[in-house]
């Protein structure tokens, strides 16, 4: 058996001393990541690689994202290392990677448009951004000219989960306790990055946009009740006077059909019952292999333990066979 890893991360050693030499009082983002040895040190990845036959991946650069680290005019410059580096790790070992995940400089439009051009002519399989950019949601007008160009290149866009113990739960705190900003805040943010696209009329201005979330869709497969019949009461939940500006949406259609445009990964720390979930709400076209990759407890054990949780669901050798590379080479055009 063949298997695409869609959602895994690396981290270039060039890049890392970069970023925390523009960003020293954020040096500390750095710290766990470069701690894995398998995500800054090429050969040792390579050796646990290569102890799963038939694996291979498209790894992307592990956050903070650039724009969390340097100000719009030296972002450009440290997403631009980041891409020519792991751009040099891929075309080092071949026999590993199927392509590489490009970054931008979200904080600086102009210079993001640019380097998204720049990453499809390195051969980039797509674009990584988060669920949300310094702040703003990503639906906001301003950063529509990234999706119009991820459009335009046919560049699949990935997304994934930002922030930390700064983001508390209660509005009377002021930092996340128990890492619950990890273990909870992380899919709630996905969801509602999900669903801000979605009633933006992301799908419905780029109908060809390709979108994968990271963990298997968040949360939106256990809120599907929630979502199809709470929304055939839409608006009512808000003052007459908000509705204007609080619900207005460009959303066309039943908004479940909107969610299950989106693209799901299988990275789900070995959960068999979320992947089942989420094969039952997006699709079996929709569902692609990915591992987190070098954020195992031990080395390769998110990479056994995905392939374990897969098979034990009993799915037909042709909805594996999607899952673990199909539906990767489509969405990634491989």
């Amino acid at each position: 058996m063949e298997y695409i890893d869609s959602f895994c991360h690396l981290m270039p050693l060039k890049y890392a001393e970069l970023a925390m030499t523009e960003a020293p009082g954020k040096s500390h983002m750095f710290v766990r990541a470069l701690k894995m040895k398998a995500m800054s040190d090429m050969e040792y990845r390579k050796d646990i690689i290569e102890h799963y036959p038939g694996y291979m991946q498209i790894p992307n650069i592990v956050s903070p994202p650039v724009e969390a680290l340097v100000d719009a005019n030296k972002s450009p410059e440290i997403a631009a290392v980041g891409n020519d580096e792991i751009m040099k790790i891929v075309n080092t070992y071949p026999n590993l990677y199927k392509g590489f995940i490009g970054g931008i400089p979200s904080n600086n439009i102009r210079a993001s448009i640019d380097e998204i051009r720049r990453c499809k002519d390195m051969g980039a399989k797509g674009i990584q951004i988060y669920t949300h950019i310094n702040g703003s949601s990503i639906d906001s007008e301003e950063f529509w000219p990234i999706y119009e160009e991820c459009n335009k290149q046919c560049m699949p866009i990935l997304i994934h989960p930002v922030g930390g113990q700064n983001i508390p739960e209660f509005p009377r705190e002021e930092m996340s306790k128990y890492e619950l900003w990890y273990l909870i805040g992380w899919p709630y943010q996905t969801t509602i990055a999900m669903a801000r696209l979605v009633f933006s009329g992301i799908f419905e201005n780029f109908p060809d946009l390709k979108i994968l979330t990271h963990h298997c869709g968040a949360m939106i497969p256990m809120l599907e009740g929630r979502i199809a019949n709470g929304l055939k009461m839409y608006g009512t939940r808000t003052a007459m006077e908000l509705r204007e500006k609080l619900t207005k949406t460009k959303l066309k259609g039943n908004p479940i059909d909107s969610f299950k445009k989106f693209y799901v990964d299988t990275a789900t720390c070995n959960s068999s019952q979320a992947i089942q979930c989420g094969l039952e709400f997006y699709g079996e076209d929709h569902v692609l292999f990915a591992t987190d990759m070098p954020f195992d407890p031990t080395e390769g054990a998110y990479i056994k333990g995905g392939i374990d949780a897969i098979e034990s669901l009993n799915l037909s050798p042709l909805v594996k066979t999607k899952i673990y590379k199909e539906n990767a080479c489509s969405f990634f055009d491989l």
